[in-house]
């Protein structure tokens, strides 16, 4: 078919969008999902492990006690849960030392400990004066977003080490370096997230459960109960738009959707490749060339057996040497097969992700090695994930704002423009960037253009 008419077109077939699309079936609106990849799912990605039935996931992949609209989502999906494996000894390669602790806490200087604390507790202090709904009309908005969150960092710790357990974790939240955000948007996502600690921990935080089978199928299970079109390999390349709806041009010469409104949901700097006719404000388009993407690779080690348990240790470690610097095990449920996982994020994935697979695999397999062992150099399969290459979506985990932009620009991030209407998890005020912020988006922007055309 050349054209298709209906009530609403989506574009992404990411949670967002899918989410939007159900939400508005059930309320008796057609509608057609447009999506420019040949799969479902955006930046959620099963990957099947060699020789057997079990997955890994390359993209998204935990869940949070308190994400509860993603877990609503994955019990309506008839999909189970099952923790992250966390029983044993963690490791902290701290400067040369290797040191086990169990729990949250590393047992390294006391001081040190003691600094990140205080750090953590005036930035949750700072972060529940802003409101996630309205980041800029905190009454300090101004001076926040005019700084990095490195320099806060700087003036707020006493320590080397606090500022380095500091850094580590903003990679691991955002996948970008501290200097690269603004203060203000560090505290808008801790708003958005109940707390730092919510962020960052596994037991009760966001990295405490995992969805059986992988969270691509939360993604291919929501496309099978559409009863509009679905289209793959249709990326959406002009949208005209005016008072009566708007046209989706997308996929081959002279294909269109016809639609009351349209509900966009891919990354926010990935709308700047869309040709909009008329042109979509000067502030909107400011918006998002201030919106990059992050930069992580997902590194994965697969071995016969998960041989780090026998030896008392959870797979869960630390290394300020890096290159991945945080690791967890992300083996099965059934424990089939050993899986060590590591992450490359912000200037480290910049910097190897320039670099020849091989070589990279190497470094990633070394730092393995050097944590756990010289079993962990020698995996049966290595698996990895270069998120900045991949033409639909740039990078992961998803956009932040540099410094300036949420004062200057934030109103403009789900703001409506006519027919068209935003979603994503960025444009999330609970959970931002997450799996849940993307579920809640997609109902979000269902709701507003249920209102409009209703």
């Amino acid at each position: 078919m050349e054209s298709h008419e209906c009530d609403v077109a989506v574009i992404g077939a990411g949670l967002a969008g899918l989410s939007a699309a159900r939400e508005l079936e059930s309320s008796g609106y057609s509608v057609a999902v447009l999506e420019a990849r040949d799969r479902v799912g955006g930046r959620l990605l099963n990957h099947p492990i060699a020789g057997t039935d079990e997955i890994v996931e390359v993209g998204g992949q935990w869940v949070g006690p308190t994400q509860t609209e993603v877990l609503a989502l994955a019990d309506e999906l008839g999909l189970e849960r099952y923790p992250t494996w966390t029983r044993g000894e963690n490791l902290v390669d701290w400067n040369g030392r290797m040191v086990r602790y169990k729990g949250s806490i590393p047992k390294i200087n006391p001081a040190i400990l003691a600094d990140v604390a205080q750090a953590q507790a005036r930035l949750e202090r700072l972060a529940k004066k802003v409101d996630p709904e309205r980041p800029w009309a905190a009454r300090k908005a101004r001076q926040w977003d005019s700084r990095t969150f490195a320099s806060w960092i700087s003036a707020n710790t006493a320590t080397k080490g606090a500022a380095t357990l500091m850094e580590i974790a903003t990679e691991a939240v955002w996948a970008a370096e501290p200097a690269d955000l603004s203060l203000l948007h560090v505290l808008f996502y801790v708003s958005a997230a109940g707390s730092f600690e919510n962020l960052i921990g596994t037991e009760g935080g966001a990295q405490q459960d995992r969805i059986v089978g992988g969270t691509q199928l939360l993604a291919t299970r929501l496309a099978d109960r559409l009863e509009g079109p679905l289209l793959l390999d249709h990326p959406v390349h002009q949208v005209d738009h005016g008072e009566r709806g708007a046209v989706v041009h997308a996929g081959g010469i002279g294909w269109h959707v016809e639609a009351r409104a349209v509900v966009v949901a891919i990354p926010p700097t990935l709308t700047s490749r869309i040709r909009w006719r008329p042109a979509l404000p000067a502030q909107r388009d400011q918006l998002v060339q201030r919106m990059p993407q992050g930069t992580v690779a997902k590194c994965m080690a697969v071995y016969e057996r998960p041989f780090w348990r026998d030896q008392g240790l959870s797979g869960q470690a630390l290394s300020v040497a890096g290159p991945t610097r945080i690791m967890f095990d992300n083996s099965p449920p059934d424990g089939s097969r050993g899986v060590l996982l590591g992450f490359l994020e912000g200037d480290a994935a910049r910097e190897l992700g320039e670099w020849e697979p091989a070589a990279r695999q190497a470094a990633v397999l070394d730092g393995f090695g050097r944590v756990f062992g010289p079993e962990a150099r020698r995996p049966l399969e290595y698996i990895e994930k270069l998120w900045a290459d991949e033409e639909w979506t740039r990078g992961c985990y998803g956009c932040y704002m540099p410094p300036g932009t949420w004062t200057s620009h934030g109103r403009w991030l789900s703001r409506p423009i006519g027919p068209i209407h935003w979603a994503g998890a960025e444009t999330a005020t609970v959970w931002a960037g997450y799996m849940d912020g993307a579920v809640r988006s997609g109902r979000r922007a269902a709701r507003e253009v249920a209102g409009l055309i209703a």
